[in-house]
C-alpha cells in the first residue's frame, strides 16, 4: 500500500473489505490517527459490528463519533490522519432526520477543502444493484450516488475495493 493522499475515497459493496482497506491507508501514516465514526447502535447486531471495527483499531486511533455532525467534528481534528467511516450511514442519518443533503454536503466539502492532514473517507457503492421498491430506497441510493460523485471530484485518489481487493479508479493505489 502506498502513502495516503491528501483526500482518498474508498467505495465498495457491503463486507467487500473497503474499512480495512481505508485503515491501512492511515496506518502507514505516523500516528495519532482519527477515526470519525458515523454509526450509531441502534441494535444489538449493529452494537456487535461497531465493536468488532474498534477491536481491528489499536491504542493509536482516537475514535470520535459524528453520526450527522460530520463538518463541524472534522474542522476541531485539523492536523492528524483521519478515516471518516462512513459516509453511507452519515447519509443515512441525514437523510431520516430530514436534513438539507446539498446544504450538509456543501459543508462537507469546505471542511474537507479546509483540512490539513490527509482524510480517507469511505462510502457503500449502492448503484450496482436492483432498484429498490420503496420510494425512500431510490431516494436514498439517488442521494448515495450524487454523494459519491462530489467526493470523487474531490477526491485526488479513489479507489474501488471488490472481494477485498483495491482497484484504483482515479489516482494510483
Amino acid at each position: 500500500m502506498s502513502s495516503v493522499a491528501k483526500l482518498t475515497f474508498v467505495l465498495g459493496g457491503a463486507r467487500s473489505g473497503k474499512s480495512h482497506y481505508a485503515e491501512g491507508l492511515i496506518a502507514a501514516l505516523p500516528p495519532p490517527w482519527v477515526y470519525l465514526a458515523t454509526a450509531e447502535a441502534g441494535d444489538a447486531e449493529m452494537a456487535e459490528r461497531i465493536a468488532a471495527h474498534r477491536s481491528r483499531r489499536g491504542p493509536q486511533w482516537q475514535t470520535i463519533e459524528a453520526p450527522r455532525d460530520l463538518p463541524a467534528v472534522l474542522k476541531s481534528g485539523q492536523g492528524k490522519p483521519v478515516l471518516i467511516d462512513c459516509l453511507t450511514l452519515w447519509l443515512s442519518n441525514l437523510t431520516l432526520a430530514d436534513a438539507d443533503i446539498d446544504a450538509e454536503t456543501a459543508l462537507l466539502e469546505q471542511a474537507l477543502a479546509a483540512a490539513t492532514a490527509p482524510i480517507v473517507l469511505v462510502a457503500n457503492e449502492v448503484g450496482s444493484g436492483i432498484v429498490p421498491d420503496h420510494p425512500l430506497g431510490r431516494r436514498f441510493r439517488d442521494l448515495q450516488g450524487i454523494l459519491n460523485q462530489r467526493m470523487a471530484a474531490r477526491a485526488d485518489r479513489v479507489v474501488l475495493v471488490v472481494a477485498g481487493l483495491p482497484l484504483a479508479v482515479k489516482g494510483t493505489l
